[in-house]
């Protein structure tokens, strides 16, 4: 293998790659391509992000400023394991004193007012301890040594104002690997339209029923952006073939350039679209006229909202795709620029065509909310392999209880079940742990099946 393959399959960055950057635990999430060039607002401030080129994935940066003000990301260090518990019990904070002995204090809020008079320390001052080369942990130091009330909050008040306090003045950048997890649960987080409103349990869910394993030739039909293409393509791992087939003009497949797939794995992905499949099997009279204009414009409405990860030719920074900040004016996702073709995707050769109509593929996923889903089924399921598995994906049920009632009537396939995935999210801290407070409770539906031979 090149050096520059080893690279990226490496657990450290490299320059040119794509990253996942959560910036103070999810409160935005950024797509970036690394580059000496490249830069990140975090609040009123650009900062480069070439400190970020050469670390491992997981790696946390704090906003600096240096002596001239500039600001700068610097890796946190971590301070180990702190080994300080408390035990609550009825509202009673007992936490063991320096001597061994529990010490026990009653506190609560209540007679706390806020009336912006606790905090003696003034934003010149704070600016003049920034001039003189003050980090941001000792901004907040120096906050809560101000602060009249901080000592009389309770101790989950005072992680909450430390929290509060460090987002503003100490933000933190965490480096994320940009695999199907996390590219699922940014984009469910903050735009779940472009990806149909697929969950990341859903979307594994997607890949299990339908079996998704080396050496197999995946049919897909990916109407989310190219998310499903991606985690596809990363769990063959450069083995096996998938062909993203379509109606009309080709969706668009952005996502797959965020998941920093090697150029083998890149030779995997091919597409076709849906006429050249069946023609190899009927004659092209004899092919189902689908309405091609509901495709056309979702991908014209796809490829404008679309997130582009390459370098601007006109401009010396890279182009920054913000799933989290929003327009302060309209309060609306900002417009994202239209990306180029991308190595991934080439067509699909005659020979490989060929070989598919005698072999047949070895399973079908579909995840295309806008489309007809009987009528893809109708004419996707004989081009799989007798036994072959498929799991289909919708936002709403009925499409999937009619599809799955003419399955059963033109006994095409069996074991078929409609599942709904169900997942909660908890919030886990010390004498706090309980189930988050907003999170989704509704996961979409998998029909899903087995192929059988209909003579």
């Amino acid at each position: 293998m090149s050096s520059d393959n080893e690279s990226k399959n490496s657990r450290m960055t490299w320059e040119g790659c794509s990253v996942l950057l959560d910036i103070n635990d999810g409160d935005r999430l950024v797509f970036a391509r690394l580059s000496p060039a490249a830069k990140l607002k975090i609040g009123n401030k650009n900062c480069s992000l070439q400190p970020l080129i050469g670390c491992p994935f997981g790696t946390v940066f704090q906003l600096d400023s240096s002596s001239d003000g500039a600001p700068f990301l610097s890796p946190l260090q971590s301070k180990g394991n702190v080994n300080n518990t408390e035990e609550i019990k009825d509202g009673q904070f007992q936490a063991e004193s320096k001597d061994g002995q529990l010490s026990s204090e009653s506190k609560d809020n209540r007679s706390l007012i806020d009336n912006n008079t606790a905090q003696s320390l003034t934003g010149e001052d704070i600016e003049d301890m920034r001039r003189q080369g003050a980090k941001g942990n000792e901004i907040i130091e120096a906050l809560i040594a101000n602060s009249a009330t901080f000592d009389k909050k309770t101790s989950f008040s005072q992680d909450k104002y430390r929290l509060k306090k460090q987002k503003k003045y100490a933000p933190k950048v965490l480096i994320r690997r940009p695999v199907a997890r996390s590219i699922c649960e940014a984009y469910f987080k903050k735009y779940p339209l472009k990806i149909g409103f697929l969950r990341v349990d859903t979307l594994s869910l997607l890949l299990s029923m339908a079996n998704v394993s080396s050496n197999s030739d995946i049919l897909v039909v990916d109407m989310v952006g190219g998310l499903l293409t991606g985690a596809v393509a990363e769990r063959l791992g450069g083995t096996g073939f998938v062909c993203n087939s379509y109606l009309g003009q080709a969706p668009s497949m952005d996502i797959v350039r965020i998941f920093n797939l090697s150029d083998e794995i890149c030779k995997r992905i091919v597409r076709t679209s849906i006429s050249d499949l069946l023609s190899q099997k009927e004659s092209p009279e004899q092919n189902p006229k689908h309405d091609v204009g509901i495709v056309e414009s979702q991908s014209n409405d796809q490829m404008s909202a679309s997130v582009c990860m390459e370098e601007a030719s006109h401009s010396s920074e890279n182009v920054i795709s913000d799933l989290g900040a929003e327009n302060a004016e309209n309060n609306t996702f900002p417009a994202l620029r239209v990306c180029k073709a991308i190595k991934a995707g080439e067509k699909a050769s005659q020979e490989i065509i060929d070989s598919w109509k005698e072999n047949g593929f070895s399973s079908l996923i579909i995840a295309a909310p806008d489309l007809d889903t009987w009528t893809l089924v109708k004419d996707l399921l004989p081009l799989l392999s007798n036994s072959a598995p498929f799991a289909i994906y919708h936002q709403y049920l009925q499409p999937l209880a009619t599809c799955m009632h003419n399955l059963q009537l033109e006994k095409m396939a069996i074991g078929l079940q409609i599942t709904e995935p169900w997942l909660r999210e908890y919030q886990v801290l010390p004498s706090r742990t309980h189930p988050c407070m907003q999170m989704s409770a509704f996961g979409g539906y998998i029909l899903s099946g087995t192929k059988i031979c209909s003579n």
